[in-house]
């Protein structure tokens, strides 16, 4: 067994080394005051939060790595043992290269698969004491004149909620968590064999840190029950497909009075049979009369407030051309710009024609070239035919 331990001090180091420095994360010397970490920290995170960069996964990346980094780096405490050890202080799949007696394990050979079953991800995210409730997701559906504009709206979720009979403690009326003898109240038990240590999972108290002697008859001890919330939730204007909402504190409840996780609204902004969505600019097709197209005119146009606008047709006006309607588009979430709203018109071919109507067609077709477009394109013919 003595030959293994360089294989443990060199996937220890990769561990250790597969991370950023967080000094250099946050872009501060090793010797930064508090207020210069906090400064550091709110730069990057205004800059990268997930809410300001949707689908962007770089950003995303940062704003968890400096998050990651100014957690560690404002306490004392964990400072203090990050400049000691780097990442290998805080490696849960390490455990550190801390001190500290066997916490209630086995032999070496336990120690020896835990590791490998945590390097392999086996032993998977153990509960911590007070474990903070999960995340959720909401999907919802908004129709492209309320994304316009914007709405308040109520949902109905079912979600696990904290336990009124226990406040969320677990524990039943009267009674009182205890700590757990095994961990001291840690939620974790160390191990160590010579020169490396490995934390695991209190197998007594599940990782909570607490043991409840007298659990909660509603609950069953977990301090969260499962309860249908209405929660008002608002729509701004200017979304679009795929576009997130955050409400903080709204997701699931924390075990045993841990801090609930936040619940995303995921928004799905349903198809219009009149627009089409670009980014912020709206198109339309509008048919206009031969009459119209060739003698130019005003049409109404209907626009995504309700309303008609006019617009200005030019005479001799192809079908296809496109028209642009600036600012009458959506607006821009979150920045106070609108987009434009292109028309393209199509010409309409008059049918069921009366016999009048024939014969001032036919009149206006022997009274000259009118069509200078088909004109030139069957002369274009006329001179590749020629010309083989």
């Amino acid at each position: 067994m003595p030959r293994r331990a360089p294989v443990f001090i060199f996937i220890l180091d990769v561990v250790s080394m597969s991370k950023r420095d967080y000094y250099d994360v946050l872009g501060v010397s090793k010797d930064a005051e508090e207020k210069t970490l906090k400064a550091a920290y709110r730069k990057l995170a205004m800059a990268n939060h997930p809410d300001r960069n949707q689908g962007d996964a770089a950003a995303e990346e940062r704003f968890r790595e400096a998050s990651e980094a100014y957690e560690v780096l404002k306490d004392p405490q964990k400072r203090a043992a990050y400049d000691r050890m780097g990442h290998a202080a805080f490696d849960q799949s390490t455990g550190g290269f801390g001190g500290g007696g066997f916490g209630g394990g086995g032999g070496f050979a336990d120690i020896f698969d835990q590791m490998f079953s945590e390097f392999s991800g086996g032993a998977g995210g153990s509960r911590q004491r007070n474990s903070g409730g999960n995340d959720l997701r909401y999907d919802m559906t908004v129709s492209l004149e309320d994304a316009f504009t914007g709405l308040q709206e109520d949902i109905s979720i079912t979600l696990p909620a904290s336990c009124d009979g226990c406040s969320g403690s677990g524990a039943a009326d009267g009674a009182k968590p205890s700590t757990c003898g095994t961990c001291g109240g840690s939620g974790r038990v160390r191990a160590q064999q010579g020169f490396f240590a490995v934390e695991r999972t209190c197998h007594a108290c599940q990782g909570m840190g607490q043991i409840i002697s007298e659990p909660c008859r509603i609950c069953s001890g977990e301090g969260r029950v499962q309860r249908n919330k209405t929660l008002s939730v608002s729509i701004p204007a200017g979304v679009d497909t795929g576009t997130r909402i955050r409400l903080s504190g709204k997701g699931e409840a924390g075990l045993r009075g841990g801090p609930s996780g936040d619940l995303y609204i995921f928004v799905t902004v349903s198809s219009h049979p009149i627009f089409s969505r670009d980014g912020n600019n709206l198109y339309t097709k509008i048919p206009v009369p031969m009459t119209v197209a060739a003698l130019g005119d005003k049409i109404e146009v209907p626009t995504i407030e309700g309303k008609l606008a006019r617009l200005s047709i030019e005479a001799g006006t192809q079908s296809g051309r496109q028209f642009r309607m600036r600012g009458k588009g959506m607006p821009a979430l979150r920045r106070g710009t609108v987009g434009d709203q292109i028309v393209e018109v199509h010409v309409e071919t008059p049918t069921n024609l009366s016999k009048k109507q024939k014969d001032l067609l036919q009149s206006f077709a022997e009274a000259g070239n009118a069509s200078p477009e088909s004109d030139s394109f069957i002369e274009r013919v006329k001179r590749i035919w020629s010309d083989n």
